[in-house]
């Protein structure tokens, strides 16, 4: 008896440091979840930025003549 019962004590710390561990990582992943969202929103802007900036560029002419450096 009293063998299972230092077995069942064991598994009820390891239960408990387990839930702890689980508690800690589930924290983890939330902050990552944020970070990678933040992220993201900070891509699309910059994105949103860059497709600005080619729109204000003026259109190439396929009639200009290009350097052709073996001439």
């Amino acid at each position: 008896m009293d063998q299972i019962a230092d077995r069942v004590e064991r598994l009820l710390v390891r239960h408990e440091e387990l839930q702890r561990t689980n508690a800690l990582l589930s924290e983890q992943v939330a902050l990552l979840v944020r970070e990678r969202d933040s992220l993201k929103s900070r891509l699309n802007a910059a994105r949103a930025r860059v497709e600005a900036l080619l729109e204000r560029l003026p259109p190439q002419t396929l009639s200009e003549p290009s350097e052709d450096p073996q001439a």
